[in-house]
């Protein structure tokens, strides 16, 4: 990616609180933010954005695994490449990445921006977890 991954926001998915997944976000300076439960409209782009594969790549393709990664690799250029998006305002996400680089931070910037020690091991329990950051609220 031409940018640096800084946050990863999830739904509450079971696997993305493996403690492997979280420990290798962690090396890669990336702050794991699990979304509240009962918050489905913190998740309303990825939502939407499964939709659009749905209606528009997998109702146009045969499920066949040998042509599979090819459409796939050709769909995914023209999403992100050529295919105007609403809520883009009627721009492609790369148009959208290249008006953004300017005040992107870099690499550089946001690994020293990160602090380890202010993040954790999440729970996936969300009543345990909210327990656990009542212990230390550093964190």
């Amino acid at each position: 990616m031409p940018f640096p991954i800084q946050r990863f926001q999830t739904d509450r998915g079971r696997e993305f609180f493996a403690v492997k997944v979280q420990e290798k976000m962690m090396e890669n300076g990336i702050k794991f933010r699990p979304s509240k439960p009962g918050s489905p409209h913190l998740n309303g782009k990825v939502e939407r954005s499964q939709r659009t594969v749905k209606d528009e790549f997998y109702s146009t393709v045969k499920l066949d695994l040998q042509e599979l990664q090819q459409s796939l690799s050709e769909w995914q250029h023209y999403y992100n490449w050529q295919r105007a998006h609403g809520s883009l305002k009627g721009k492609t996400p790369m148009e959208i990445v290249c008006d953004l680089l300017d005040s992107t931070p870099l690499h550089q910037a946001v690994s020293d921006a990160y602090d380890q020690e202010k993040e954790r091991i999440q729970e996936a329990n969300y009543q345990l977890d909210l327990q656990v950051r009542k212990l230390n609220p550093c964190l």
